[in-house]
């Protein structure tokens, strides 16, 4: 089976490093300045063959690389994982100053959570790139999916998706039910820490 990136993987890897290497320089610019950190941790991915292959589905696209380039925007995924919530703010604000990049969307489930207690801050970016996209625009255009959670977000989001893809759990809405609790105490003690450290530097 031909791979649904049909030989986009390496442009897709590409801008990924690009951008995270954009990333990476506002943070140790901001870092040389403050003498802080503005996050803790940066990772990326690409989504995997049999992820795009059944978000086509899910979505009602077509299988095929125009959906996954340009109908579905998170092939390339980003995460920011930062310790304090205004720093979450902070990369806002230089993400979107990003040179060759354009912020398209925003989801805020931070200050409205999903059902479950899922926390992040989701945008999708615009990336330009020097050679043509499977469209033959010329500069070509590629979607980043960045993801900006704190640490405790990131570790219940972990927690979540492992629970979600075991099977034969026993009381699932019990599990459900405590995972939606345990979100919402890690959600008060991110305000707690914010609250000291700012505190602290008053």
């Amino acid at each position: 089976m031909e791979s649904i990136y049909s030989g986009y993987e390496k442009k897709l890897h590409d801008i990924a490093i690009r951008v995270t290497d954009l990333i990476r320089d506002y943070g140790n610019a901001f870092s040389d300045k403050t003498g802080e950190k503005l996050f803790e941790h940066l990772s990326w991915r690409i989504k995997s063959e049999e992820s795009m292959r059944s978000k086509c589905i899910a979505d009602g696209l077509p299988v095929d690389t125009h959906s996954a380039l340009k109908e579905i925007h998170d092939a390339i995924g980003i995460r920011i994982v930062c310790l304090f919530l205004n720093d979450i703010r902070r990369n806002l604000e230089e993400l979107r100053k990003l040179p060759g990049c354009t912020v398209v969307e925003e989801k805020d489930f931070i200050s409205a959570a999903k059902a479950n207690g899922y926390r992040s801050y989701h945008l999708i970016l615009s990336v330009a790139d020097s050679e043509p996209d499977i469209e033959g625009n010329f500069p070509g255009t590629y979607f980043a999916e960045v993801q900006l959670r704190t640490i405790a977000m990131d570790t219940w989001a972990a927690l979540e998706h492992e629970m979600k893809y075991k099977k034969d759990i026993h009381h699932p809405e019990l599990i459900s039910a405590e995972l939606k609790r345990c979100a919402d105490e890690l959600a008060a003690c991110d305000v707690s820490m914010q609250t000291i450290r700012d505190l602290i530097r008053s």
